[in-house]
């Protein structure tokens, strides 16, 4: 079947199989397996290490020598640039957020659209999404983005992968660094991202509020999947809760 004729008939959002990733001669994922239906919010919780960045950085293209099949709506995305992923609908935001700090929060924002023909024509409508969901970035649209706080930070970073107008939003460590308020107000808005139609992917040491979200979740160990189900079946999962909430 073409990736075309795939799409067309309701292709999930992400498909992954086989999948083989490392840095080099250290090989990080091993075999990894696993389906994301358009429109789910899915989670991914493993200890420091475990390679979840990793996932989601050979999904994005930022991987070099990636052994597997990653298709998203359909469409094949082994060995294609990262740019081409971004034009495929899949949006990245990365660990650490990795701003422009010298530019301003507005010209942060319409970088995530830059090179994107359909996303350059949406720039307004997609803006006023994002200070929809991100007040504070709206009262702070020419300060240097090197100059926000943590938490305008990360709101930044999620702002910028939405200018793209992605259908997949890979989301990783939102919570890293942030005070309690404002992850609840980051976690907030991934869900109402969500219910936009966005599907999202989250990787989140914040194993409790990410598997109350999450309608299918994953958990990830040396590179292997362990467990999956839905988000609730994890969240009461015994070895789950000793592993991840017990501390």
């Amino acid at each position: 079947m073409s990736a075309a004729n795939a799409a067309a008939r309701g292709a999930p959002a992400l498909e992954v199989r086989g999948l083989e990733a490392g840095y080099g001669k250290i090989q990080v994922l091993w075999g990894i397996d696993l389906t994301v239906e358009e429109g789910q919010f899915v989670t991914v919780i493993g200890a420091n290490g475990a390679g979840k960045t990793t996932l989601l950085r050979a999904v994005s293209g930022l991987v070099r020598g990636v052994r597997g099949r990653v298709a998203a709506f359909g469409h094949d995305l082994h060995g294609h640039s990262p740019a081409r992923i971004v034009r495929a609908g899949v949006g990245h935001v990365p660990e650490g957020r990795q701003l422009f700090p010298l530019m301003t929060v507005g010209e942060n924002l319409v970088s995530g659209a830059d090179y994107l023909p359909a996303a350059a024509r949406e720039v307004a409508s997609s803006r006023a999404m994002v200070f929809e969901l991100f007040p504070r970035l709206a009262e702070r649209l020419q300060q240097l983005a090197g100059t926000l706080s943590g938490g305008e930070q990360q709101m930044l970073a999620i702002g910028r992968a939405l200018m793209s107008r992605p259908r997949l939003l890979l989301v990783d460590e939102p919570s890293l660094g942030l005070s309690p308020s404002l992850t609840k107000a980051v976690f907030r808005a991934l869900a109402a991202i969500n219910e936009t139609g966005v599907t999202v992917v989250l990787v989140e040491q914040n194993v409790q509020r990410s598997l109350a979200l999450a309608d299918r979740a994953f958990v990830l160990e040396n590179g292997h999947i362990v467990k999956r189900g839905s988000g609730a079946e994890l969240l009461a999962d015994p070895a789950v809760r000793e592993a991840y909430l017990s501390l």
